[in-house]
């Protein structure tokens, strides 16, 4: 009897011992399954958007304003911080460095309505409008002129804003209407004696590089925005390559013209150059304004920018 006992929980204890097999079996069983779901799972889930917070406008720029509960301005500059976030980042992504007034390959979906609602919590927000007008233009055209009417309807008596707008008009090559926001700006009470010479310039001379000289030093003289400023120095420094490249021109072909054939090298050319007042290195080879030796195609009779060179292709 004893004997049958002992049987008995012998065969419970490995019943028992079996089932705990078996569970434990189904739990790996499952959890590899889980693993190479959730891997599989993940594999074809699409990639996050870093830029989706930013691209998101939860409310209308009205609709914030109301809700800002007084504190308009540091909503405001909320929105200011967040735009400038937004553009630095996307900049950073696409792992080159862009211009501000070539950001268009970036896709900034958002910052026009960014801006939009940074000025309408706070109408004077100057610095956001002249952000806008530099910034803008290559993004969303529309965008960036509907933000300084919007601009110059808030603050009739900043002639800053009737420049920024010619600015925008005048890069698109809207030269009339260029003029009309310079000949409006001219006629507001402090604006400079320039504001009168650029309104007549523009439709005469809108294209030229005197006028493009002028409204990058202008624009460089009337901002205390740092990355502003340093565009507008790089545009003046690539008006002056542009200079340099034509009177270069000028010199090889006079050298062709007395030779029948074009330079082998910059030293065969280098007492002309000199004459043109241009820095040359020990070589003879002419160095553009950021101190990078031009390139001679002696093939093609032609001077290039160095491909090292920091002077703007655009």
């Amino acid at each position: 009897m004893k004997a049958d006992v002992n049987d008995v929980k012998g065969f419970v204890a490995r019943r028992e011992r079996a089932r705990d097999a078996a569970l434990l079996a189904v739990v790996v069983v499952g959890l590899a399954c889980a693993f190479v779901l959730t891997n599989w799972l993940d594999a074809r889930r699409p990639a996050q958007d870093q830029f989706a917070s930013y691209e998101e406008n939860y409310v209308s720029p009205e609709t914030a304003r109301r809700m800002s509960l007084g504190f308009s301005g540091i909503a405001a500059d909320w929105y200011w911080v967040r735009s400038l976030q937004y553009v630095g980042r996307k900049s950073l992504a696409a792992g080159r460095n862009f211009t501000l007034d070539d950001l268009g390959a970036l896709d900034i979906k958002s910052l026009g309505s960014m801006l939009e609602h940074a000025t309408t919590l706070d109408p004077q927000f100057l610095a956001a409008y002249e952000f806008g007008a530099v910034v803008l233009p290559s993004v969303d055209q529309g965008a960036a002129v509907r933000l300084l009417e919007k601009g110059v309807r808030e603050n009739p008596s900043e002639w800053r804003l009737y420049h920024d707008l010619g600015f925008i008009h005048w890069q698109a090559g809207r030269y009339r209407e260029a003029g009309e926001a310079y000949a409006a700006g001219a006629n507001v009470e402090d604006a400079p004696a320039w504001m009168h010479a650029m309104a007549a310039q523009m439709e005469a001379n809108g294209g030229s590089r005197a006028v493009a000289r002028e409204m990058y030093t202008r624009l460089y003289e009337g901002t205390s925005d740092a990355q502003i400023k340093m565009l507008a120095a790089s545009r003046l420094t690539q008006l002056l390559s542009l200079d340099e490249r034509e009177a270069i021109r000028r010199a090889l072909s006079e050298f062709r013209a007395r030779a029948s054939r074009c330079p082998a090298s910059w030293r065969e050319v280098a007492p002309l150059l000199r004459a043109l007042k241009l820095r040359l290195d020990s070589s003879g080879a002419p160095l553009d304004p950021l101190g990078t030796a031009y390139v001679l195609d002696a093939a093609a009779c032609d001077v290039k920018l160095d491909e090292r060179s920091e002077i703007p292709r655009k």
